[in-house]
């Protein structure tokens, strides 16, 4: 089984595949003050609260965007598989084509879904990621990544209204029931998550008469499965992109 590791600025995903399906999913904060140890017991132990012992792990794969928590997060698992990972950036073979003006800038999330959505979705593609940050990825025929867009996350524009403003509580992320909030909860739900899909629907459109033709639109992201059935574009939800572009990736690279 090859144990794929995505280090987010919010969660660790880790998965388990084998025979390139996905037998297991879960999630651990991201904590920058946590030693190498501490995390090799957190993935130790939901390894075993899925049945997998150090012996069903062939391989690892690891993609960050947090530098701080890579070097321990990798130490961790080379603790408790006794295997160096391998490390998703520069050298490795992805089969896509990066024509940005700072390729190595280009966070490794991004390419793993980029590779993941071209496994399944002939380009042009406009891939939206939605996690601590909003991302939306362009990419055109014969697989060229050409850029693409950041803007603030769901969760960080609700906490920021939150924490900004004296008489704006802390609120869960539900679907309001009318898009004309009755009180301030759903005043605030509305107005994130409705302005959150007007502001993709306005990016799709813009970004689609830029360039002179449509798009295949793929969501993927924990935040995607509220927003994407509110937008009025059509946008295929991918909740496992992560995952799949990392196995895709390893078998381009296996040792």
């Amino acid at each position: 089984m090859l144990l794929a590791i995505d280090i987010g600025n919010t969660n660790i995903v880790i998965g388990g595949i084998r025979d390139d399906e996905i037998v297991f999913k879960a999630r651990i904060a991201t904590d920058r003050l946590k030693t190498s140890d501490q995390y090799g017991v957190e993935i130790k132990n939901m390894l075993e609260a899925f049945g997998i012992v150090r012996e069903d792990v062939s391989d690892c794969i690891i993609s960050s965007v947090v530098p701080p928590v890579f070097n321990s997060v990798n130490t961790g698992v080379i603790k408790v598989i006794g295997k160096q990972p391998m490390v998703v950036g520069p050298g490795l073979k992805i089969g896509l084509n990066v024509h940005t003006d700072i390729p190595s800038q280009v966070g490794s999330d991004l390419i793993v879904t980029a590779v993941a959505a071209l496994a399944e979705y002939p380009a042009p593609l406009l891939l939206i990621d939605m996690g601590t940050a909003t991302t939306v990825q362009v990419i055109e025929p014969t697989n060229v990544f050409i850029g693409g867009l950041i803007l603030p996350g769901v969760m960080v524009s609700l906490d920021s209204l939150s924490n900004r403003t004296a008489q704006l509580p802390g609120i869960s992320l539900e679907m309001p029931k009318h898009i004309v909030g009755k009180d301030t909860a759903d005043c605030m739900r509305s107005g994130v998550m409705y302005g959150t899909a007007a502001m993709l629907d306005g990016i799709i459109d813009r970004i689609s008469q830029e360039l002179g033709h449509s798009f295949t639109v793929v969501a993927t992201g924990g935040l995607a499965q509220f927003i994407t059935p509110i937008c009025n574009h059509d946008i295929i939800l991918e909740k496992e992109l992560l995952l799949k572009g990392l196995n895709i990736i390893y078998k381009k690279n296996k040792r």
